[in-house]
């Protein structure tokens, strides 16, 4: 996608690096920094790839009106929903508030589960060694295991009284190992097919998936570095597309474009992990109390949050024409590959 070296770093093995020593280690304490280098760890890298879809589906006229759900529907309705929550939080209710985390949390689930496949499936893409239909549903199984057992996770470690759902937890957890054993079944499957192992850049993510949760199930406050390993994980995929487009249009200036986007990226970015939180809270205080602007800053990250698992969900698939088209305009057609080769001997 970038290059080889940088491509399995961010899809998963710069977490995995980071994550086994941490599991080996024993400890249980896992989040290590402190609230304000979660902050600026944030603002480099997490809030960034929000933007980085909001720059795909806002780039133009035509993708703002060919996606009207993920461009203006749903952030309508989140809108309206936050500014009804902040007004029942007026009266001393934050109902409305937690329902929108658990939405958010539970959509995580899907969100994170489903970036894995479509890393996977691109980068088998790339190496020429797409998964059959058989390997396919046993991969996606094996996410879809892992996706019940992260919403089990996310409702057992958050509601105040977590022994209801405690059985089912502990049933998705043992779920997990049968997930791992369903998957390298379907990637032993491509190997025997194929006759080579599975591209590395369509393993790490499916390992460093089950990596990410065992830390999680170690240390539930973990799960910032593991939003920080999916944020990186994702960057590489807008990017791509952003040089493709730029080479299409202007060969001469992709540097320079790239160095103006990130740039830019990092600025919007600050803008909305540490300027406009504050104010959102001080201005919704003024107007309707201190309840209420203790709210707004959650109200706003959970419409961010949510509204980018359906973008992504939308922009984001490799059947697409239109978007293989753009991800991989810089992969030779196999056609030219044969004709290149034929030319070499």
């Amino acid at each position: 996608m970038l290059s080889p070296i940088v491509d399995v770093l961010g899809v998963g093995g710069l977490s995995l690096l980071v994550f086994v020593p941490m599991l080996l280690s024993g400890r249980t304490d896992l989040l290590i920094v402190g609230a304000g280098a979660q902050a600026w760890f944030a603002t480099l890298f997490n809030m960034p790839h929000f933007m980085a879809s909001y720059r795909i589906i806002y780039r133009s006229r035509e993708m703002i009106l060919k996606h009207k759900w993920a461009s203006l529907y749903v952030p309508l309705i989140l809108l309206l929903y936050a500014l009804v929550a902040i007004w029942e939080a007026q009266a001393g209710s934050q109902v409305l508030l937690i329902v929108l985390v658990a939405v958010a949390g539970a959509y995580l689930a899907w969100h994170y589960t489903g970036q894995v496949w479509g890393m996977m499936a691109s980068y088998a893409y790339l190496e020429g060694r797409s998964l059959d239909a058989t390997e396919r549903l046993l991969v996606r199984t094996s996410l879809r295991i892992l996706l019940a057992w992260h919403f089990t996770w996310f409702f057992y470690t958050y509601v105040r009284n977590p022994s209801g759902i405690r059985p089912f937890y502990l049933i998705a957890s043992a779920g997990t190992g049968v997930a791992f054993a369903i998957g390298l079944y379907g990637l032993a499957r491509l190997r025997r097919r194929t006759g080579r192992m599975p591209p590395i850049r369509t393993l790490v993510p499916w390992l460093a998936i089950f990596v990410w949760y065992a830390v999680m199930a170690r240390d539930p406050k973990a799960l910032f570095w593991v939003q920080i390993a999916h944020a990186i994980q994702y960057l590489a995929f807008p990017i791509r597309v952003e040089i493709n487009r730029t080479a299409m249009r202007s060969p001469g200036s992709v540097v320079q474009h790239i160095a103006v986007y990130a740039v830019a990226l990092l600025v919007v970015s600050y803008l909305l992990e540490q300027v406009v939180p504050g104010t959102a809270m001080s201005v919704v205080a003024d107007m309707f109390g201190e309840e209420p602007g203790r709210a707004a800053p959650i109200l706003l990250l959970m419409f961010i949050n949510i509204h980018h698992y359906f973008t992504d969900g939308v922009i984001w698939k490799i059947s697409n024409p239109e978007v293989r088209k753009e991800l991989f305009a810089h992969v030779p057609s196999p056609v030219a590959v044969r004709d290149k080769q034929a030319a070499r001997s």
